[in-house]
């Protein structure tokens, strides 16, 4: 079987600034035509979005896709809630850790899997203001290692 080729459509930076990952899943998003042309184009943003349970399903809130410019009436809501695609016992693992006490499911990042729009969603513990200092200093420390090393070469 062929290797499927994945291409990133967007990268929610913010999450791994604002959470430790603790598990990732991989999901399948329920769209419409307009809204996977549009992926298609890179027209994604999950900055401000956040995953909810409603009705034994998980649903992604906040996240926007921008209309398609030429799907004029099949347009839909750019910030519409949109249903995840997981086998049951994977929702009922994630709901499970996700109402033990700091723990929150982040989307993380969408994109391509061969022809299917696929979200990896993490199971997220959130980090305190010392936490994140901790690790911008550690990201500083190593960009300048990187460049001390560049340098010599």
């Amino acid at each position: 079987m062929a290797k499927e080729s994945i291409k990133q459509i967007a990268n929610n930076k913010k999450a791994y600034h604002d959470y430790f990952v603790e598990d990732t899943y991989e999901a399948g998003i329920s769209l419409s035509g307009t809204e996977v042309k549009s992926l298609r184009l890179g027209k994604c943003s999950l900055k401000e979005s956040f995953i909810k349970e409603r009705g034994g399903s998980l649903f992604v809130y906040g996240m926007h896709i921008s209309p398609y410019e030429k799907g004029n009436i099949f347009n839909k809501d750019p910030l519409r809630v949109r249903r995840l695609l997981l086998h049951r016992y994977e929702i009922n693992k994630l709901m499970g850790k996700a109402t033990q006490k700091g723990y929150t499911i982040v989307p993380l990042k969408i994109y391509f899997k061969g022809s299917l729009v696929k979200l990896e969603i993490g199971l997220c513990k959130g980090k305190n203001l010392y936490d994140k200092r901790e690790s911008l200093q550690k990201k500083d420390e190593q960009r300048n290692i990187e460049r001390a090393f560049a340098g010599r070469e």
